[in-house]
């Protein structure tokens, strides 16, 4: 399905959540009140507008409201990011994703509307300590205290391999939730797939199960 979505702020954070929303085939408006930033970003979205988020009756002209989703990515503000949440809440923007700086930015995001707040370097931060204690990691997401998902190259050992023989479930209490050969994805791939060199596996476990794989 289909969205409109609503982005504020064009740093890193707000051009890559606007441009991988395009790419998902999504109708998005973005804004900031920096003119060279809204430039850069204009020809790969739909549309773009200069304009200061402070600015309710701005906000409300450009159509605010009408959207049904809104992402507040400005940096470097916080109180700038609070009014637009809470002028998106006000416009009537069903749903608003707010990020947030520290966790006094995020409580009073969350008590001014905000219907979900992001903490992208802390996330950031605390996904790439794991990739320390993890051989071959790709990509780590965290699911909950002391338990993640990770995306590893398969170690020299695995290659040849079907995931019978490599008995992930056994061997390291891990699950194979998927296979990436390419640019082709097998989700709960079968026992009886074989790695091959260059495939990236995805598995989900308890971090101390993961960080055995350098085993």
């Amino acid at each position: 399905m289909k969205h409109s979505v609503l982005v504020i702020g064009l740093g890193r954070f707000g051009s890559a959540a606007a441009l991988e929303l395009m790419s998902l085939g999504h109708e998005v408006l973005v804004i900031d009140k920096d003119e060279s930033r809204v430039n850069d970003v204009a020809p790969d979205v739909t549309h773009a507008i200069q304009l200061d988020a402070l600015d309710e009756n701005a906000l409300k002209a450009v159509g605010a409201g009408d959207f049904q989703f809104a992402i507040v990515a400005i940096s470097g503000s916080n109180e700038a990011s609070i009014f637009a949440t809470m002028s998106l809440k006000n416009l009537g923007v069903p749903y608003v994703i707010a990020k947030a700086a520290t966790l006094l930015h995020g409580t009073i995001l969350e008590r001014v509307g905000a219907d979900r707040v992001v903490f992208p370097e802390r996330e950031m931060g605390t996904d790439i300590a794991h990739t320390f204690s993890i051989r071959n990691v790709i990509d780590y997401i965290d699911v909950a205290p002391g338990f993640g998902v990770v995306k590893i190259k398969p170690p020299a050992s695995f290659v040849g391999k079907t995931l019978r023989e490599l008995d992930l479930a056994n061997r390291f209490k891990l699950t194979p939730v998927a296979l990436r050969r390419g640019d082709e994805v097998t989700v709960n791939p079968h026992r009886d797939d074989r790695v091959a060199a260059g495939d990236e596996l995805i598995l989900i476990g308890l971090d101390a199960n993961l960080e055995e794989l350098d085993a």
